[in-house]
């Protein structure tokens, strides 16, 4: 994973945060934006590009998923809004009601 403006302990740091506190979130967006159908989902890292999950599919499959940003990332902060709005996005997709931020 490149082109980011920061090095992999924030990477580290990022996917820590997705997969400790947002585990289910993490499903919820590969079911939605994804294209796959996830009943879990690990943060595997982010490039510039994308935030990269390993999905584990209904049948056990497992499956790399990568999930564009809007735009490529040039900071920190921008990783957290383009999570919201991936989480966001999804909800709608899925007809999830989202819980607050």
């Amino acid at each position: 994973m490149s082109g980011l403006p920061f090095g992999p302990e924030v990477v580290a740091a990022i996917t820590a945060h997705m997969n400790g506190d947002h585990a289910e979130d993490n499903a919820l967006i590969c079911r939605g934006l994804g294209g796959v159908e996830a009943v879990s989902a690990v943060n595997t890292g982010l490039d510039a590009e994308a935030m990269v999950f390993e999905a584990v599919l209904a049948d056990g499959a497992e499956r790399e998923v990568r999930v564009p940003f809007s735009e490529p990332i040039k900071d920190r902060v921008q990783v957290r809004h383009e999570v919201v709005r991936m989480y966001q996005e999804a909800c709608a997709a899925l007809g999830v009601t989202p819980r607050g931020h």
